[in-house]
């Protein structure tokens, strides 16, 4: 209760510091519109034009389009990410060169590979999928192999020597030995995810929220290119904190790492 009464505080004074910036023309009007009140009677608000691309669809049809791109991508990331991870665990050969070669990779950003993905699958949907999920399964492979080689060597040797071997062994030891650090993986890699999908709409042309961004900024749009913000930081946040934070915080409290007051 106290949590959410110190960020409604905040967002109270976010919105104080917003009005005053826009009433004292800090910056010109069509670079900072208000976000409640608007200036002249009946003039745009940033809230108004995000109710407005609600009501007509506009916004609705946008984040459709950008949330079925990022399960898309971030589902077949997900599972190449974990079978690279654990191909470089189990095998020495590949974690000196498939490993090297990814971490390699996991240095350049995202958007880099936007020329050649749209050589390679043109102006849509399928570039936009192939950032996703190039930069979500870097990602995975990374976070799941290193998890997979922090799982202590004596815990297998005990397990083993109990008669645990192969897939039982790896599933009932290894694997959940390392479940905690994979959940945080994946929550970074769904936020890496989530950033490559705007990415890619923003320079591939393929609709979605990304591509409606680039046509605010064309238009000089500032109040749709703000709206468009707002959906997107929801969207993060909501996703973080109700489905990752929440998947986390049951996973610590099971393994009793985390503890309820």
């Amino acid at each position: 209760m106290i949590t959410l009464l110190r960020r409604t505080i905040f967002v109270l004074i976010l919105v104080i510091i917003w009005e005053a910036i826009s009433k004292f023309e800090v910056f010109p009007a069509f670079m900072w519109p208000p976000l409640i009140i608007p200036n002249d009677p009946g003039g745009v608000t940033v809230v108004k034009t995000l109710i407005n691309g609600i009501v007509d669809g506009q916004l609705l049809e946008a984040t459709g389009s950008s949330l079925i791109r990022l399960f898309i991508g971030f589902f077949i990331a997900v599972v190449i990410g974990f079978i690279l991870g654990f191909l470089i665990y189990k095998y020495k050969i590949i974690d000196d060169t498939l490993g090297f070669f990814v971490t390699s990779l996991q240095a350049i950003p995202n958007i880099v590979w936007m020329p050649l993905a749209i050589l390679w699958f043109g102006l849509g949907v399928g570039s936009v999928i192939f950032i996703v999920i190039l930069g979500a399964a870097l990602s995975i492979t990374i976070t799941s192999s290193t998890a997979f080689k922090s799982v202590p060597p004596l815990l297998i040797r005990v397990a083993s020597t109990m008669g645990s071997t192969g897939f039982h062994l790896f599933r009932t030891v290894i694997f959940k030995s390392t479940i905690p650090q994979q959940i945080a993986g994946l929550r970074l890699a769904w936020a890496l995810a989530w950033r490559a999908v705007l990415a890619g709409e923003l320079l591939g042309g393929s609709g979605g929220l990304g591509t409606l961004l680039d046509l605010g900024r064309s238009i000089q749009a500032m109040d749709l290119i703000f709206s468009i913000m707002i959906i997107i930081g929801v969207i993060g946040s909501f996703i973080d904190n109700f489905i990752f934070v929440r998947i986390e915080r049951y996973v610590l409290r099971k393994w009793g790492i985390l503890t309820t007051h």
